[in-house]
């Protein structure tokens, strides 16, 4: 029985400053029929107090303490080793990481920087990581719903870094199982009770399924058609919206 729902954030409540029609009502229903509900995001543009700031101007009905972010599980994988970071991230998400030890650096830590994917940037990294440096990255997802369009995510830049310097990303959130296993810690369930909902095939639904809860695909976001052909042969069901998804749920 499903006790609780992990639900994405970007891509499934809004796209961009632009709420999607019909999930603010969904989250509604979803607290009315008494699920337990946590909101979870690998972005990492936003600190988390710009995450909740928006929901909060999109009239979202979320609780700051139901977010949960994947740069802020990096800073606590990171601190948990005692590593220092060289953060190559963007600057509004520096505020997460304020306060946090990064002289002498040694480690590397991957948020989506954007235009400050700069060739400087990325040739302190990578020397770091020759010269033994563990890196880290928020995901590598490898592209995102915008406003007016896909964008290309970080997980591209991820993969140059592991090709030049010949090592392998520690990835902090989805689909990384830990990611998922600390939103559970979070809401005190099992996996088996909880339903992960996102518009990302691989990193929301076929990464929570592989952590052992229950995966939803929606047909919002950064959604194509054809995703749901990734699904086949697994638990996974798909909806064209949360909407859609909240009226289907019947809490017993």
């Amino acid at each position: 029985m499903i006790a609780g729902l992990l639900i994405d954030i970007s891509g499934v409540l809004h796209v961009g400053d632009e709420p999607i029609i019909g999930s603010a009502e969904a989250v509604r229903r979803l607290r009315r029929a008494g699920y337990l509900l946590r909101f979870v995001t690998n972005t990492s543009r936003l600190c988390r107090a710009g995450v909740i700031e928006r929901l909060e101007r999109l009239q979202m009905p979320v609780a700051p303490e139901e977010v949960i972010t994947a740069p802020l599980a990096g800073r606590k994988w990171l601190e948990a080793r005692g590593l220092r970071p060289h953060l190559l991230i963007h600057p509004d998400l520096a505020a997460d990481f304020r306060d946090m030890e990064c002289g002498n650096p040694d480690a590397v830590f991957l948020g989506d920087a954007g235009e400050y994917f700069d060739y400087p940037a990325l040739n302190r990294a990578f020397r770091l990581l020759m010269d033994g440096a563990p890196l880290v990255a928020v995901a590598r997802n490898r592209y995102f719903q915008e406003a007016d369009g896909l964008s290309l995510d970080m997980g591209a830049f991820v993969t140059a870094l592991e090709y030049a310097a010949g090592v392998e990303a520690v990835i902090i959130g989805k689909p990384s199982a830990g990611f998922f296993e600390s939103a559970l810690a979070d809401m005190d369930l099992e996996a088996s009770q909880v339903l992960m909902v996102g518009d990302d095939a691989e990193a929301d639904v076929l990464g929570a399924i592989a952590a052992g809860l229950q995966g939803a695909l929606v047909r919002t976001g950064k959604y194509r058609p054809g995703d749901e052909e990734r699904l086949e042969n697994t638990t996974a069901t798909v909806f064209r919206n949360l909407e859609e998804l909240s009226k289907s749920l019947k809490k017993s």
